[in-house]
């Protein structure tokens, strides 16, 4: 149940802001295109089809664009992108939106034409010699890379964190408070020496296609990968939101089980995680010019990969912060027993730790 209310709120959020992208998209496509399509050679301006109608006809485009291209960004993502290449799986969405573009068009052309009697062309192949038909497929692909270039960049700085640096809100260090978990494959090089450099590779990319897949649910974002290893951060509060930064470390353990048999099957072995996690407040930093990127730096980054690296000495999945431990809602969906307070590589100061078991 709580999987499904995520799921419907991730596909909601998603079409929200597809709906108010493309509805803006094709409101401005009408206040560009409307007082100079009569001076434009081969374009023919219907007289009833005043600027008001105008941009009513694209704004309720731009919806059922938005609506119908979420579905196809949700069905793609779910059952193509693992399986080809960016390049295929670009070139099939590209013929898929012109195909839903052609029949949406189509659609509002005939409703249009029943409504105002503008007695437009709508027969069968009417958008292959349609100037202003393939004016607006010309904006709409434009449109549709700077929308893709926006979203490209929030997977790589994480999201939000791209219109910060546009803004140079990380020119000079910065204070956060967040939260971090450190992810490593369990027996890595046992794994590593009994598959191969190659199947071991597929592997992590495996494992690491299935994280991302739970990411989104709770409110994460992956910093980088490391090898085997994937660091995940949180703003103090979200990660505090529903445990979502504990929860997130479940709903992955559940995931890599669910496809266990699959990962039997083409590895011979059952992928394992442990995690290590801390909070406080640490700095953030624009670095670097040629490969520009946002760097976390402080004690709570190194405390986080510490208690991780705890896990295996005391036999445990995973391994929490007491200070981050207490902040956490304890609503009955977990339980934490203490292991102690241990002396961390390069720490003065013990640090108490807890693991944490799931009761759901």
């Amino acid at each position: 149940m709580i999987g499904q209310k995520r799921n419907l709120k991730l596909f909601f959020n998603q079409l929200i802001k597809s709906v108010v992208f493309w509805t803006i998209a094709m409101i401005l496509f009408t206040i560009f295109r409307y007082y100079g399509l009569a001076e434009e050679e081969g374009i023919t301006v219907v007289p009833k089809f005043s600027f008001l109608r105008s941009l009513l006809f694209f704004a309720l485009f731009g919806i059922l664009i938005g609506f119908v291209g979420t579905l196809i960004e949700f069905l793609l993502d779910k059952y193509l992108s693992k399986k080809v290449s960016i390049g295929l799986n670009l070139l099939v969405s590209s013929i898929v939106y012109l195909i839903a573009i052609i029949i949406l068009s189509t659609i509002i052309i005939e409703i249009s034409n029943k409504i105002y009697g503008l007695g437009i062309n709508n027969e069968r192949g009417w958008w292959v010699y349609d100037k202003t038909f393939w004016a607006v497929i010309i904006y709409m692909t434009l449109s549709a890379l700077g929308l893709s270039f926006i979203q490209i960049a929030n997977d790589k700085f994480g999201r939000g964190v791209f219109v910060k640096m546009l803004f140079g809100k990380y020119k000079e260090p910065k204070e956060e408070k967040r939260i971090f978990m450190f992810l490593d494959l369990k027996s890595s090089t046992t794994i590593a020496e009994e598959l191969g450099h190659l199947k071991y590779s597929q592997l992590i990319q495996d494992c690491f296609y299935d994280l991302n897949e739970v990411v989104p649910y709770y409110d994460a974002e992956i910093y980088q990968y490391v090898g085997d290893e994937a660091v995940l951060s949180w703003p103090y509060e979200k990660g505090l939101s529903n445990n979502n930064c504990i929860q997130l470390y479940f709903a992955f353990t559940q995931k890599l089980l669910e496809n266990k048999q699959y990962y039997i099957n083409k590895y011979g072995t059952s992928p394992e995680f442990k995690a290590g996690l801390h909070g406080g407040v640490l700095m953030v930093a624009e670095v670097g010019v040629v490969k520009k990127e946002v760097a976390y730096h402080g004690d709570v980054i190194n405390t986080s990969a510490r208690i991780q690296a705890e896990c295996n000495n005391h036999k445990v999945p995973i391994l929490i912060s007491e200070k981050l431990l207490q902040d956490l809602n304890k609503d009955g969906l977990f339980s934490s027993k203490h292991l102690g307070d241990v002396l961390l590589k390069g720490k003065r100061k013990k640090v108490n730790i807890h693991t944490v078991i799931t009761t759901t």
